[in-house]
């Protein structure tokens, strides 16, 4: 994989399972890494584990909730005072159903349980937080000319399940988002593509009550593999995508793993044939 030296990324939950590994991914690939997360502890955590990999001389950690834009600018800032600029944009962090309860996914979460101020709390988190990020990230790439805003969503089966809400239609709104981005900064050279595990990773997220064994769970280091291809010159140009991380082999040449894990992000068939004045909306 071709070395990602002199370019900076901002990596949203970083200090959990997947976080984790895309920061000390990236970081190994030569890039300076602004590492947030909503929990100083947790980042203080991560910063001894990347210090005890020789990785902390270009990681700066910054806790503040995505929640909220005027932190997100703020986060944004930071980091290009810091590294003089950002090029790369990690949307990972997200709202898990154990914020809800702890066993729901052996006994699924019903509508009547979720609050409305827990239903906008999830969508802050999910959806909102990237999408004030990008804003803030944006003109930063445009002027460079250069850009890479990484997101990760969910399998279409948790976007679409029942009773697991607010998680899936939170995530299938960031996917639609992120589509309408790919399309919006084509033309300014800033690539934008979604990410995802390809079903149950062995995270907090998915916790003891489960019953799913960790063994079988997917590894979060899978994540790295696309991202890292997608940040680098070979993913020059590639935009509007989905990568499902579990079946980008590791060993594998970058043109087969492609292959294997590569689909249009969201939902583009569904979208070929409007009915339309004229025809057909302005592009």
């Amino acid at each position: 994989m071709q070395g990602l030296t002199g370019r900076t990324a901002l990596v949203t939950g970083a200090a959990g399972g997947i976080g984790t590994e895309l920061t000390r991914a990236l970081l190994q690939a030569g890039a300076a890494v602004a590492a947030s997360d909503v929990s100083e502890k947790s980042l203080f955590a991560l910063n001894e584990k990347m210090a005890a990999d020789g990785l902390a001389g270009k990681l700066l950690c910054h806790a503040f909730d995505v929640s909220n834009n005027a932190a997100c600018v703020a986060a944004v800032a930071a980091t290009a005072d810091r590294f003089g600029g950002l090029d790369i944009l990690v949307n990972n962090a997200g709202l898990g159903m154990g914020a809800i309860r702890d066993d729901h996914f052996g006994n699924l979460v019903g509508i009547e349980e979720i609050e409305p101020e827990m239903w906008d709390r999830f969508v802050r988190t999910n959806l909102s937080g990237a999408w004030y990020l990008t804003r803030a990230a944006v003109p930063g790439m445009k002027r460079k000319g250069w850009g890479r805003i990484v997101t990760v969503t969910t399998s279409m089966f948790t976007m679409l399940r029942g009773k697991f809400h607010p998680y899936g239609p939170s995530k299938a709104a960031l996917e639609a988002m992120s589509a309408g981005h790919a399309q919006e900064f084509a033309d300014d050279n800033i690539t934008v593509n979604v990410i995802v595990p390809g079903g149950p990773t062995d995270t907090a997220m998915v916790p003891e009550s489960s019953g799913l064994r960790r063994a079988d769970l997917i590894r979060p280091v899978q994540m790295t593999y696309p991202l890292l291809w997608l940040c680098s010159t070979a993913g020059e140009g590639v935009t509007g995508n989905r990568y499902v991380a579990a079946h980008w082999a590791e060993r594998a040449s970058p043109e087969v793993a492609r292959a294997a894990s590569e689909a249009p992000i969201g939902w583009p068939g569904l979208a070929a044939a409007p009915v339309w004045p004229g025809g057909k909306p302005k592009a």
